[in-house]
């Protein structure tokens, strides 16, 4: 089938060999990056979803931050090298978007909506999930290759203390993101006899 969105989807893919040769003002990335969030639906309209986008100097500390907490995590001096050098990939790129969910906004709809109350922190998951996957989809149509990455709990207090990030917003993901220098790898689908139904 033909279907701009749905090429855009299939082209979009995980690219973990990145860098810095982006002709895209940091000033544009920004304001792509806060539109495709801005645009993405959450429910009940919450709008939970928050957003550090990190550039530069500032992306590579980040990854840096991660690469001094891992340390701790490596069972040989082989381990920590190939870590080491996997969040030094990820630094190579020219930005990072840290997603958060405000954990404020779930509890306010607990407790104005205590019949869904059990819902609530599962729906700010999927919002979550959703503007992460239109930033990266929008990235991509920028021409730029990104990686959706999960450091999170580990960092968590090192980058509320970093960035000065409220306490409220928690961890969710890292969607790190640069020029494509590398192909995607190659991805193989599941029949859809076993993924799908279809009634008429």
């Amino acid at each position: 089938m033909s279907n701009q969105f749905i090429d855009l989807i299939t082209q979009r893919r995980t690219i973990y060999s990145i860098g810095k040769n982006v002709e895209q003002s940091s000033e544009y990335l920004t304001d792509l990056i806060q539109n495709a969030i801005k645009q993405s639906p959450s429910s009940f309209n919450s709008q939970s979803s928050r957003a550090v986008i990190l550039l530069n100097a500032e992306s590579e500390k980040f990854w840096n931050i991660v690469k001094e907490k891992l340390k701790s995590y490596a069972k040989d001096e082989e381990s920590a090298a190939k870590t080491s050098a996997k969040m030094d990939s990820f630094a190579a790129g020219v930005g990072t978007v840290l997603f958060f969910e405000d954990l404020d906004v779930v509890k306010g709809l607990q407790e104005q909506f205590p019949s869904y109350a059990e819902n609530f922190p599962i729906w700010a998951e999927h919002s979550t999930a959703i503007a992460q996957f239109a930033t990266w989809t929008a990235l991509h149509t920028e021409g730029l290759g990104a990686s959706l990455q999960h450091y999170n709990p580990i960092v968590d207090e090192e980058v509320h203390a970093q960035w000065n990030i409220p306490m409220n917003w928690k961890l969710r993901a890292q969607l790190v993101f640069g020029s494509v220098e590398g192909e995607a790898r190659a991805k193989d689908y599941i029949n859809d006899e076993d993924r799908f139904k279809i009634f008429k």
